[in-house]
Formats: C-alpha cells, structure tokens, sequence
C-alpha cells in the first residue's frame, strides 16, 4: 500500500513511467509480431477447424485484454473513490480506450472465426452478446469521462460507473457455463489445457506481447494527460497575472 500512495505522486510515477514506457511498448511489439508470426507459420492447422484456428493467437488475447482492461479500470476508479488518488482517475481514463479497442478486435476476430466455424458471422449467445456490453460500456466510460470533464467534474460519476460495470465480467467469464452456447468452453486452465502444445507456445507470445503493449499505451496516455494538466495549470496562472 505504501508504494502505491508513493506512485500516486505525479513526479515520482513520470520518473518511472519515463523510461518504463518504450520498454513496455517496443519489447510488447516485438512478442506479439514473433507470436504471430509463429502462430501463422510454424504451427500446424486443426483438425477440425483447419486454418481458421490460427485466428486463437489474436483473439484470444484480444478477450484477455478487453476484460483485463475493464479489471483495471474499475480498480483504479475504486482506488480513487477510496483514496481519492489524482493518478488513478488519470490511469482509468487512460486504460479506458485501449480496453474499448481490444474489446472490439475480440468482437471482429470472433466474428471472423465463427462464420467457417459455426456458418454465422453473429450469434446472439451469452458470450458474444456480454462481450458486445463490455464494448458498449467502454464507450459509455469514454463518454461520460469527457463530459465529466468538460463540465469541470471531480470524477467521481465516471469512477463509479467503473466500478459498476464490473459487475459484467463474471458475466462474461461464466457466460458459456451459465448458458447453453455456441461458443466453446474454457479451453486453457490454471493447470492444463485443451490445445495441443504444438498449436499452443506461440499464444503465449502474443499474450504476453500485447499485454505489455498495452502497458506501454496506458503509460503514454498517462503521460500525455499529466503534460496536458501541467500546462493548463501553467496558462491559468499566467492568466491570473
């Protein structure tokens, strides 16, 4: 807990955030195009599903992020309702629209993969419908945090619609057990798996790579959020002259 209160003073999280940034963004890059690369050449095709499974290696990261996202956003609001940290507001506006994109790349890919595989581009199942809220929540976020803003709000309306839309997740996460589903069940565990080791080592390249990818984007927007407050903060006191 300390380190955290000592992250949320803007000076100390720009001087790690700085060189943190490139690091994240650029070794992510490169992890995620290898596991890519790897997933599209040197894996071999499913049984069943042939070529089109080879779609698991963006997909699946894609739902991990679109999710993950959503976790730290509504943690960074929960933080700054608590704590009232100026940095965690920042963060979950900032973590906001890279969530929103990856939840829309898993909804594209998934699409994608269901026309050859179940012969629709859409089904209105629990999985795919929950992560289509997901998606819709995001842009909600998005929106209601720039209108908080324009107003000149103290954020506390955006943080609890964060916190709020959590809620959805285990929705999510239990939506093919709750329901019956096209979609198949959970394929990769804490502890084993269903996919072949042979088609599985490149997801976790990609994982990984997009995973600190979106670290490195979250940092930048951080960044550039705090550089906006700085020099605002700068033009009202030359105005104030």
């Amino acid at each position: 807990m300390a380190v955290l209160h000592a992250l949320a003073n803007p000076a100390r999280f720009l001087k790690i955030a700085k060189p943190l940034t490139p690091i994240l963004f650029w070794l992510g890059a490169a992890l995620a195009l290898f596991g890519a690369w790897a997933g599209l050449t040197l894996t071999p095709p499913d049984y069943l599903q042939k070529e089109t499974v080879r779609i698991l290696y963006i997909h699946v990261p894609a739902a991990w992020l679109g999710m993950g996202g959503w976790t730290a956003l509504a943690a960074s609001s929960l933080g700054y309702l608590i704590w009232r940290h100026p940095l965690a507001s920042i963060a979950a506006r900032a973590i906001a629209p890279a969530g929103a994109v990856f939840a829309a790349i898993c909804l594209v890919t998934g699409s994608i993969w269901g026309r050859p595989t179940w012969g629709t581009w859409w089904e209105w199942d629990g999985r795919l419908t929950s992560m289509l809220l997901l998606f819709f929540i995001y842009i909600a976020y998005i929106a209601l945090a720039r209108a908080d803003a324009d107003r000149g709000g103290d954020g506390r309306v955006p943080a609890l619609f964060g916190v709020a839309g959590s809620v959805l997740l285990p929705i999510i996460r239990y939506s093919v057990v709750w329901w019956n589903t096209l979609h198949q069940g959970q394929s990769i565990g804490l502890t084993s798996s269903s996919i072949d080791g042979s088609m599985l080592w490149p997801l976790f390249f990609t994982l990984g790579g997009f995973s600190l990818l979106f670290g490195g984007v979250v940092l930048m927007r951080m960044r550039a959020a705090l550089a906006v407050q700085k020099v605002e903060a700068r033009m009202k006191r030359m105005a104030g002259r």
